[in-house]
């Protein structure tokens, strides 16, 4: 905690505050301190214990993925308050866990937008790695139903899964496409020059022409 202290830099700290995080620690310096510590699942579930966003961070790139119960990972993701630490729990930890099916299911039809949105991303990297067993049409339905007035975590997570579906998947793309043209999600998101837009028409649009120029 100490030396996390000493890597608190009053700048970064703003930055990540404009986008709902509470740390002030260079990522960078923070993987360097996990590649010192190494493994260390104990270790990380003291920093895990200590609410701090930092210590938690770290804790997430020194544990054993595969070292943590169901409960307890469900347990860690209500306790996750910022995004940066929901969002490196559930890339970092449960995608590796093997409970990570059980909970995207649970997780999906949790309440709490933030909750489910974790259930989203889950089933995005389905999506795109092991798509047997998922009803695609079904989950367009959903994502056609409810992304409009999603809260914005849960959004941002199913715009996501609908924009893999196209991508990945051909024969659902028409459908994929014309369900973001009609709710026009993020459509007026600013994307830097250079940078792809997350609305999904022109996401899809951009990595099959990719995938078609072999790039």
């Amino acid at each position: 905690m100490a030396e996390l202290a000493e890597l608190e830099d009053p700048k970064t700290r703003k930055v990540n505050e404009k986008h709902g995080d509470d740390h002030g620690v260079n990522l960078s310096k923070l993987r360097a301190l996990a590649k010192r510590l190494k493994t260390q699942q104990e270790l990380a579930r003291r920093l895990w214990e200590t609410d701090d966003s930092a210590a938690r961070l770290l804790a997430l790139l020194i544990c054993r993925p595969k070292g943590f119960e169901r409960d307890e990972l469900d347990t860690m993701l209500r306790q996750a308050r910022t995004p940066k630490v929901h969002d490196w729990l559930v890339n970092y930890v449960v995608k590796k866990n093997p409970h990570a099916e059980e909970l995207r299911r649970a997780w999906s039809a949790d309440p709490d937008p933030v909750v489910a949105s974790a259930g989203w991303a889950l089933t995005t990297e389905r999506v795109m790695k092991k798509p047997e067993g998922l009803d695609l049409t079904a989950l367009l339905d959903v994502v056609e139903a409810q992304m409009k007035d999603a809260p914005e975590r849960l959004q941002w997570s199913m715009n996501e899964c609908l924009g893999q579906i196209g991508i990945k998947h051909p024969e659902h793309r028409a459908r994929a496409i014309d369900i973001g043209e009609r709710l026009e999600v993020l459509k007026d998101y600013p994307t830097p020059p250079g940078c792809t837009s997350p609305f999904v028409p022109l996401w899809i649009g951009e990595m099959v022409r990719r995938e078609d120029d072999g790039i």
